[in-house]
């Protein structure tokens, strides 16, 4: 991904929004952070890379999970997602975690320097070098384990973004920006391969997926937090957003139960080892 194509994952509109909606978010995606950590497998002492960490999972998790004597350091492109990472594992009284802004694909650590690393949605936005850097940084007989969305044909995407597309028309993302390209059984294998794994595993999983409050809030989130579809939503010409904004409340409200949205979110679930 060149400097031109890549999202603006620090606009200050997304930090604020971040700010304001982490503890929902976090709720939201709690048991889809929960599944990447029992699947990562940490053990007391590991030190764990945790690359496109945004405002701190899985690394939080993971953090919490390596003591004693374990060092997670979360990585990303926006140092001030990362500040956010930092106070949200303050107030946890974590001391095992560190911050790191740099880009994935130019890792500013030695090699085999890690026993683990991970990623939460991050790697669908990665080429292949930062999977070949991931590589490069993890000791012998480590494994990377990363969790990325399932197809678009879900609730969470088509209730949102595939409503509004049907306003905006064109293309859904910029290329290299789509969060469903790991949708297709096997790709994201693929993917690992191609950068050197070895005993490369793949799962998919349905797990839950609940926004913990009523479907404006959810959409308001969405709208400013979901980057790589920003661009299609603000084509949408002024003219039609009432009715695209009925319509999309409407098919939020299908998955409306006890004052909660529950979508459900299907994930792949990969890793490789270093060999």
């Amino acid at each position: 991904m060149n400097a031109s194509s890549k999202p603006d994952w620090g606009s200050s509109y997304r930090l604020i929004a971040a700010d304001k909606w982490k503890a929902k978010s976090a709720a939201m995606g709690r048991d889809v952070t929960q599944a990447l950590v029992d699947y990562a497998q940490p053990r007391a002492g590991m030190k764990i890379l945790d690359l496109a960490s945004g405002t701190g999972e899985p690394a939080i998790s993971l953090a919490s999970r390596v003591e004693p004597g374990g060092q997670v350091t979360a990585l990303d492109l926006s140092a001030e997602l990362l500040e956010i990472a930092a106070e949200r594992a303050r107030e946890r009284k974590l001391t095992n975690l560190t911050i790191k802004q740099a880009d994935a694909h130019e890792l500013p650590f030695p090699d085999n320097s890690f026993d683990l690393v991970t990623s939460r949605f991050g790697v669908m936005f990665f080429e292949t070098k930062a999977l070949q850097e991931a590589l490069r940084v993890l000791r012998t007989g480590s494994r990377a384990c990363f969790l990325a969305w399932g197809p678009f044909e879900q609730p969470f995407w088509l209730s949102m973004m595939g409503v509004a597309h049907k306003y905006a028309g064109g293309e859904r993302t910029p290329p290299g920006q789509y969060p469903c390209r790991y949708g297709q059984p096997g790709s994201l294998s693929a993917a690992l391969r191609e950068a050197g794994f070895q005993q490369v595993e793949e799962a998919t999983k349905t797990l839950p997926w609940t926004w913990p409050g009523p479907a404006e809030e959810v959409w308001e989130q969405a709208q400013v937090m979901s980057t790589p579809f920003l661009p299609m939503i603000k084509r949408v010409p002024a003219e039609k957003w009432e009715q695209m904004n009925r319509e999309v409340l409407e098919s939020l409200g299908r998955y409306a139960d006890g004052g909660s949205i529950k979508f459900g979110a299907t994930v792949v679930l990969a890793s490789g080892t270093k060999t």
